[in-house]
């Protein structure tokens, strides 16, 4: 399950870059690298990317419904 977690967060990485290059410089680098937006492997990213980001909600709801998030172990707040 841990790769599976992995592999999800990378693929949610590589669209949340494409999406700030989208963004600030209208460059879809997915495209680009995949035959443009219509492309078949294009839209094999895009699909697996929305995916990705469907199967981290779990461990999101999990982490706010604990109230701890797991980055957020073993930090201590001192006033």
């Amino acid at each position: 399950m841990k790769a599976v977690n992995l592999i999800t967060l990378l693929l949610i990485i590589i669209g949340g870059i494409n999406w700030l290059l989208v963004g600030a410089f209208q460059f879809d680098l997915v495209a680009a690298i995949f035959g443009g937006q219509d492309g078949a492997l294009a839209r094999i990213i895009y699909v697996l990317v929305g995916l990705s980001a469907l199967y981290q909600l779990v461990p999101f709801a999990k982490a706010m419904s604990s109230g701890e998030v797991a980055a957020e172990r073993g930090t201590t707040t001192r006033l």
